[in-house]
């Protein structure tokens, strides 16, 4: 009877596939507990997009998220998904942050790091695999799977023989659009068993479409050891098959499974009332979405765009953005679309769509994707795209890219001890993400927490948020931070005066006409409005897109020339460069790092050079 070993990854892609990765840590802990008791091989827990969504929406510390999930889990390997040089981020990192981050994840309780590069460009998982072997981790090696023609069985087993030189332990499949069908499961195993017969083959496989269980199913009839799997609360749509239902078909097939399905359902059924808190983050349909296999869109992409098109205005455009990523990732040489190359070919379709010009605004990570500072694409780009998109530099994929970066670690340091680090491991994340560590240390700091989850509304049309409210000549800064459902004593609210949060509920005006205002007299409220004007001449430069601002790169006085860049717009986890349309002199800079800017207002105020 052989044995197949189940990794559970509710707690990681499950809540990322479904629920924007916005579960609270605290909504988690009893979970944790229960699944340590399971007989799991490992839980994935961390890694992806959690620390980003820690620090940048929850103002969590991830670290300490690790720190309480192995508290809770003392009997059960705990795992991550690192993304090679990108480490947890969006770019390339230099090799000391990847040694550091990799050793300060192991010492706070991950013994399996699942690494994967996003183009199967091995250079670039080198350094992870080589530092997590070193200290004594379990190293699964990704093949990021696609469909495109370069991509055959035979190219993975390359790749898998790239890996296995390298060190790794296992060799992992990972299926992050729900593309793989029973057949190619069941020849890529085979063949993979074939050619490395004494190493274990994960298979990781989403529900998108509707593959994922029967992919499974024939991957271990090839000879898959490992499979994941997540509870049946957080099964299904975009994320992965009911390990329940997995356990109970495998045991009728004579396969050995050493999980405690009775003990699942229970974390499931925990589960299942804490869902309803997030309902405002689970809004996929309830079918499959067949349409992957065309668009290879990953779920958590989908509801990304669906957000910037509404910013825009442009929520019809959905499928003509979905069409046009085909083609952009055709033009990039069939990337597979995992983060980051999912955010740079969505990102790039989403401009092309809204300026109704294909590449005449064009991301800074697009230009360093072709570049070649991401790696070797899988398949070569035109040398038309090239030209357009780079002008007159050229293409490095001879080079590994992270042997162009020079170290950061001892820069940043000081730096992030500036920003509010109180610890190593705060460094890091201030090396990874400057703006929004610095965002959550702050936050931090004033020992705050958020307001309770189902208080905080994502979508507030027709609500005041910001006011400056005058009472007997005093001004206060109100800031309306969520509110909750209406009870018999009122509406609560939760807002910041001055800064300080503060619970408060509101009755309807007819009964508090006659109760005294404990601050007197409001003598007037004024909402705040914006502060950048409108755009009326080719000085006046503006965002290509809603987004926040994560650089700015000229001062008053400063001459700049056509081309140069003006500031850094970050959307969809994207940077995008905003060049000058004219040469001349900046007469004015509306915007500072961290404020949030849309296309409609003055970023930069130019006024040309008559030549």
């Amino acid at each position: 009877m052989r044995e197949i070993f189940i990794t559970d990854v509710s707690l990681r892609d499950g809540i990322q596939s479904l629920l924007a990765t916005r579960v609270r840590t605290e909504d988690m802990l009893e979970i944790v507990s229960i699944l340590d008791k399971c007989g799991f091989w490992s839980l994935e827990v961390w890694g992806g997009a959690t620390f980003d969504v820690c620090l940048r929406y929850l103002k969590e510390d991830p670290w300490e998220r690790l720190r309480l999930f192995k508290k809770h889990a003392p009997n059960t390997k705990l795992e991550m998904l690192l993304r090679g040089q990108n480490v947890v981020g969006y770019r390339h990192y230099p090799d000391d942050v990847v040694e550091e981050f990799v050793r300060r994840a192991y010492d706070n309780g991950i013994e399996v790091f699942r690494i994967f590069d996003a183009l199967n460009d091995t250079r670039n998982m080198r350094k992870s695999i080589e530092t997590a072997k070193k200290v004594g981790a379990i190293v699964k090696g990704v093949l990021s799977y696609t469909i495109s023609p370069v991509h055959t069985v035979e190219y993975y087993v390359n790749v898998a023989k790239e890996l296995v030189d390298m060190g790794i332990d296992i060799i992992s499949i990972k299926d992050q659009a729900g593309l793989l069908s029973p057949k190619v499961a069941y020849e890529l195993v085979k063949a993979l068993k074939l050619e490395f017969p004494n190493y274990l083959v994960h298979l990781h496989t989403q529900t998108t479409a509707d593959l994922a269980e029967m992919a499974q199913l024939k991957g271990i009839e090839a000879g898959a050891d490992m499979i994941d799997t997540v509870f049946y609360s957080l099964s299904c749509q975009t994320s992965h098959p009911p390990g329940e239902t997995m356990i109970y078909v495998l045991r009728e097939f004579g396969y050995e499974v050493k999980v405690d399905e009775k003990l699942y359902q229970k974390a499931g059924d925990l589960f299942a009332s804490i869902r309803t808190k997030y309902k405002k983050y689970d809004v996929l349909p309830p079918y499959p979405d067949v349409g992957v296999l065309l668009h290879q869109v990953p779920g958590g992409m989908i509801s990304n765009f669906i957000s910037q098109l509404r910013e825009q205005g442009m929520e019809e455009k959905l499928p003509e953005v979905l069409e046009e990523v085909v083609r952009v990732r055709q033009d990039l040489g069939y990337p597979p679309l995992v983060t980051p190359t999912s955010q740079i070919v969505g990102s790039q379709a989403f401009l092309n769509v809204l300026h109704g010009e294909r590449y005449k605004v064009v991301t800074k990570e697009t230009k360093d994707y072709v570049k070649g500072l991401y790696g070797r694409p899988p398949a070569p780009i035109s040398e038309e795209l090239i030209k357009k998109i780079l002008g007159e530099e050229e293409p490095i994929y001879h080079v590994r890219p992270a042997d162009l970066l020079e170290p950061e670690l001892p820069k940043v340091r000081e730096e992030a001890i500036k920003a509010g680090a109180k610890s190593e491991e705060d460094i890091i994340s201030y090396a990874l993400f400057p703006l929004v560590a610095k965002e959550f240390f702050e936050f931090r700091e004033k020992g705050e927490k958020l307001p309770p989850e189902e208080f905080i509304e994502e979508k507030r049309e027709n609500i005041p948020v910001e006011f400056i409210v005058t009472v007997h000549g005093e001004q206060y800064h109100v800031q309306i931070a969520g509110r909750g459902e209406p009870t018999a004593e009122g509406r609560p609210f939760f807002i910041r005066l001055d800064g300080k949060l503060e619970e408060v509920i509101l009755r309807p005006l007819k009964e508090v006409e006659s109760i005294p205002s404990p601050y007197g007299e409001i003598t007037s409220a004024m909402e705040v409005k914006p502060k950048r004007p409108r755009p009326v001449g080719v000085g006046d430069i503006t965002s290509p897109i809603s987004g926040k601002v994560v650089n700015v790169k000229v001062s008053i006085g400063q001459t700049v020339k056509e081309g140069d860049v003006l500031f850094v717009v970050e959307a969809m986890k994207m940077e995008n460069e905003v060049h000058s349309p004219v040469e001349g002199i900046v007469e004015e800079v509306l915007i500072s790092v961290g404020d949030v800017i849309n296309p409609d207002e003055v970023a930069v105020k130019i006024k040309p050079i008559k030549i």
